[in-house]
């Protein structure tokens, strides 16, 4: 099927083609190397992660308690969602400076 629309393709996915030169990538492509720089980027995918979680956590408590009526409960967990939003932008920032 691949040879009637493509009749200078041979059926070798590419092994043994002359016309591929290269592969890919190298051994170790894709790895971190600074370990210092990995532990940072680790931190800080750990502190987004649970701060993603907070804000799961705080819309479920927000909308239940608009859903019962408690209007004062639901605007202190779009306050808390707000300024966990504000917490990750500023790590980002943070670390922003530091990879230049």
């Amino acid at each position: 099927m691949t040879h009637d629309r493509y009749p200078r393709i041979r059926p070798t996915s590419g092994y043994a083609d002359p016309r591929i030169r290269s592969t890919g990538p190298g051994p170790g492509a894709g790895v971190e190397t600074d370990p210092e720089r990995s532990s940072m980027l680790s931190g800080r995918l750990a502190l987004v992660l649970s701060i993603v979680v907070g804000q799961l956590w705080a819309i479920t408590i927000g909308l239940n308690a608009w859903m019962m009526g408690q209007t004062r409960t639901a605007w202190w967990a779009a306050a808390f969602s707000v300024a966990s939003f504000l917490v990750a932008l500023w790590a980002w920032r943070l670390g922003e400076r530091r990879d230049r």
